[in-house]
């Protein structure tokens, strides 16, 4: 119902700012992920990066921990892989990418760390140092990709060697149009491995119920002799190598994107707050969600041809993520009444 009522907005605005393409506009959102084999295989590029960081939301949420630094261990690992695939060209074959992904991974986690020591051993409230170090990171990876890799002909990183481009796994050939393939790679196929670890983490092991069960009630773990400290880091290192890898799954997906030296924070990092939400942090509902929140991405993109502005894809994923909370509330206020009224029957 939350998807139905954000699209029947997202129409509603649609007709408001043009009647004329209103239609052809909706089709676009409907159908455009779909409209050929080359837009299905831009809705997997789209979709890693965002299951990657709704995956690093929501493992943070699982364990009683709101991660909004996803934004900053987003570029931080994207810099840690693309430095090492512009300059460890030394690197054999498959083993150059491979390094530039575990470097990506490395970064992304220590960056995640850091809020989690902070709250652990100091009580920091881990949004306030989350939100610092997005702005560290940002501004630090501003700096070194001017002063050690840096393109001015492009205004972007420089290209990362080809032995250090994600191998595309025949997607290039399946999803094309015209002899113009997508940009697919196995960065999806990372991804959605990435979530089957995560639930198997957080619902098969002695060490996810340990995280699970420190952040629904501190106080019980501690009674039952768990480690609070060691979770809260362990916790946030996790999430952090979980965007970081997100960072370096885009950058090395060889479709020309690098890093550019702007002011501005990933947005990829705070994309994956609601593509988290809308799947109730579940490792495995990410995985859809994050497609769907691309598939309405290259829908927005087909949009444009119809001379509508791509923010109303914005619009239409806010106001189902506001519904979707509503009906979480709406959900609580009902199973109280019936509690209520049981209790009244009795």
């Amino acid at each position: 119902m939350a998807i139905l009522l954000g699209m029947f907005v997202g129409l509603v605005i649609l007709v408001i700012s043009n009647p004329s393409q209103a239609s052809n506009g909706f089709a676009a959102i409907l159908f455009g992920g779909v409209s050929n084999m080359k837009n299905v295989g831009q809705v997997l590029y789209y979709a890693t990066p965002l299951i990657m960081t709704g995956l690093s939301v929501g493992f943070a949420s699982k364990t009683g921990l709101f991660n909004i630094g996803a934004s900053g261990q987003f570029i931080v690992g994207a810099f840690a892989a693309v430095f090492v695939g512009v300059r460890c060209t030394f690197l054999p074959g498959a083993f150059h990418w491979i390094a530039a992904l575990m470097a990506a991974t490395v970064c992304g986690a220590l960056w995640g760390m850091v809020p989690g020591v902070l709250k652990a051993f100091r009580n920091v409230n881990v949004v306030i140092g989350c939100i610092m170090m997005n702005y560290i990171g940002m501004y630090t990876v501003n700096a070194l990709v001017s002063g050690l890799i840096y393109d001015p002909l492009q205004s972007q990183s420089l290209p990362v060697a080809d032995t250090a481009v994600l191998p595309k796994m025949g997607f290039d050939l399946l999803f094309r149009y015209h002899n113009r393939p997508s940009s697919a790679n196995a960065g999806f196929i990372i991804a959605v491995l990435a979530g089957i670890a995560i639930f198997v983490i957080l619902q098969k092991t002695v060490f996810g119920y340990e995280l699970k069960a420190c952040g629904y009630n501190s106080e019980a773990g501690r009674y039952a002799g768990m480690n609070e400290k060691r979770n809260i880091v362990s916790s946030m290192a996790i999430a952090g190598a979980l965007a970081g890898l997100g960072g370096g799954l885009l950058y090395l997906a060889g479709s020309g994107n690098g890093i550019e030296v702007v002011d501005t924070l990933a947005a990829e990092g705070f994309n994956g707050i609601p593509v988290a939400l809308l799947a109730m942090n579940h490792p495995v509902g990410i995985i859809f969600s994050g497609a769907f929140i691309a598939y309405l991405k290259v829908g927005g993109d087909q949009m444009q041809l119809y001379n509508f502005v791509p923010e109303v894809i914005d619009i239409i994923i806010s106001v189902i993520i506001y519904f979707s909370a509503f009906a979480l509330v709406f959900q609580g206020v009902i199973k109280k009444l019936l509690k209520k009224t049981a209790d009244q029957s009795k």
